[in-house]
């Protein structure tokens, strides 16, 4: 006890140890979902189910703990949702899972480099919060949008593009009934809805013959890693283009901005000033995990808005983190349980978290044509356009636009205008 009060100052932050352990549980428990969904999204792109699932845990879990060692703060970090999708259904795509880890490492590379600068505060000054806040809104539809097709909810349609699937099938009913099942448990406020609602609907679709449980086992030694560590392609991640790379730095910092903040907001932490002290050293975090995941095989590491179930509980230290990671660690002997999850069970957590992302609209002015007009482009291209980074081109272009036409330039900051340049030739070549 005298070594934890002496690392974390529990007493100080008007805490006491069993509350920061029932606070790692309950933010462990909310977000624990992403050990089953991100294989399930990244192996989509020809990656290891298996390999995936290990290089989440080991990346969520030792980055989780370094937070609460190096910063002594109550967050936790994983693969981010958005940022996994992105990596799967556009870059690897595109140029294969390998350049996609090397874009992820190579933007870890500037997320770090920007917080040491200190350049990160100014650049979120900069950006117009409407456009920060289209961004969420887009990645929430992007990720909605790809767990109803996943689900064969939606499906495509050479004369309209998309439409509905046949929802009487086994599969896009299992998925119907996880988003039920999910809903229901959230509605209810139950700690660990979604990763409840997979493990049900897993249940479920057992005796509906989706899931094959022929060689079923919960506990078992974790996959092998060397499938994925280790295989980043720097060289066709560079082929990729300036705004490829920006699209995961841009969604990263202000994610990861948004969430501090917001998360701190709820306690004590923040100064009189409203800042977060320290918040240089989560960013190092953060940016660290991002290329330490990368290195370990997988998408974009970023603090997770689910801290705010641990803070909720009384977390205040990081204490809370460490508790969070080692519980992560220790969820990679469940890997042979992650390997009979359907992805009709993982589907309707994508659906939830789009619904959860969908929030910040309410946050954007829609009586401001200037404001209103960019955060649109933003949002309805992402999905549209299958593509976060196209998205996020099509609103810094479009922004300076707008408001120049109002006569309204002064509103524009100068580094809005670079982006915008920089959005144009992205769209060019």
């Amino acid at each position: 006890m005298v070594l934890l009060e002496k690392l974390f100052h529990i007493r100080e932050r008007g805490s006491t140890v069993r509350t920061e352990i029932i606070a790692g549980i309950t933010t462990f428990m909310t977000m624990a979902y992403i050990i089953f969904v991100n294989p399930s999204i990244l192996s989509a792109a020809g990656m290891d189910f298996g390999a995936v699932m290990t290089a989440t845990a080991i990346s969520a879990g030792l980055t989780t703990i370094l937070m609460g060692l190096y910063v002594n703060y109550p967050f936790a970090l994983a693969s981010g949702m958005g940022l996994n999708a992105f990596f799967a259904f556009v870059v690897a795509a595109k140029a294969g899972w390998q350049a996609a880890l090397g874009t992820v490492f190579i933007s870890g590379i500037v997320f770090f480099v920007l917080a040491v600068a200190g350049v990160i505060n100014w650049i979120d000054a900069a950006v117009p919060a409407s456009l920060k806040k289209a961004v969420s809104v887009g990645i929430g539809l992007f990720i909605a949008l790809i767990g109803l097709k996943n689900a064969g909810i939606v499906v495509s349609n050479e004369a309209t593009l998309v439409s509905l699937g046949h929802l009487t099938e086994r599969g896009p009913l299992l998925a119907i009934i996880g988003l039920v099942i999910i809903g229901i448990l959230m509605a209810r406020k139950v700690r660990g809805a979604m990763l409840l609602g997979i493990l049900i609907t897993t249940a479920i679709g057992i005796p509906m013959g989706v899931v094959d449980v022929t060689n079923f086992a919960i506990f078992g030694a974790p996959a092998s890693i060397s499938p994925v560590m280790f295989h980043m392609d720097l060289k066709a991640a560079l082929g990729l283009g300036f705004m490829t790379i920006f699209a995961f730095v841009f969604v990263d910092v202000f994610d990861t901005m948004g969430t501090l903040m917001g998360t701190a907001a709820r306690t004590r932490m923040l100064d009189d000033q409203g800042r977060l002290p320290k918040v240089r050293e989560a960013m190092l975090v953060d940016a660290v995990g991002t290329m330490g995941g990368a290195i370990l095989g997988t998408s974009t590491v970023t603090t997770y808005i689910e801290s705010a179930a641990g803070i909720t509980e009384g977390g205040r230290t990081g204490l809370t983190s460490v508790v969070v990671g080692v519980l992560f660690l220790l969820s990679l002997f469940l890997a042979p349980l992650a390997g009979i999850v359907p992805g009709q069970a993982t589907a309707p957590a994508l659906v939830i978290v789009g619904v959860l992302m969908m929030g910040a609209i309410t946050g954007i002015d829609f009586e401001d044509i200037t404001e209103a007009l960019p955060a649109f482009i933003t949002i309805i291209v992402m999905p549209l356009a299958f593509s976060i980074a196209d998205g996020i081109a099509a609103g810094f272009l479009v922004y300076p636009i707008v408001k120049a036409a109002a006569g309204r330039t002064s509103e524009v900051k100068p580094f809005v205008w670079v982006l915008a340049a920089i959005a144009l030739i992205h769209f060019a070549l």
